[in-house]
């Protein structure tokens, strides 16, 4: 009688392992990596009823950074936000970009060196526009700070930016 026990009680067990191990196949083939993929930047969605918005400025994706880049800075540049600027610049782009802009930051020395903010010609060939574009979307290595940052943070960024030759 024991010994039937024991078998049943094995069985048991070995039915409740077979369904674990089937659960866990299951949810690791129906994963989220083969569901339809939507990057940042890539498509516009309108805000859902009854939501709060964050500013209510859509992004541009990559694709259309022709366009974003003859948009205008919608706020004033003041020296209160130059200052500002300055200090959302020394949180995220100091790591890459350095300290003065440079491109010599800490982050550079170990991937591709991003390019020299205090370089004249370069100020010249960007507008305005695509520089808060390519702060919101991201670009080849450059992460997207457009979750992280308003968009009134963004141009008060491209507002520092300007400043940067003259230093």
């Amino acid at each position: 009688m024991m010994k039937y026990v024991f078998v049943l009680s094995l069985l048991v067990v070995g039915a409740m392992g077979a369904g674990l191990a089937l659960n866990v196949a299951i949810r690791w083939t129906h994963d989220m990596a083969r569901t339809q993929v939507v990057r940042p930047g890539e498509m516009a969605f309108s805000m859902p009823p009854g939501s709060v918005s964050r500013g209510g400025e859509l992004y541009y994706p990559k694709d259309e950074r022709d366009a974003a880049a003859t948009r205008k800075n919608p706020f004033p540049s003041t020296p209160a936000s130059v200052a500002h600027g300055a200090e959302l610049f020394t949180i995220y782009c100091t790591p890459c970009h350095g300290s003065g802009g440079k491109g010599d930051g800490l982050v550079a020395t170990k991937f591709v060196s991003p390019p020299d903010l205090t370089n004249p010609e370069l100020q010249k060939s960007r507008t305005d526009g695509f520089w808060q574009s390519y702060l919101s979307v991201g670009g080849a290595i450059m992460p997207a700070y457009g979750e992280a940052l308003s968009p009134e943070e963004r141009w008060q960024i491209v507002d520092y930016l300007r400043t940067l030759p003259q230093k």
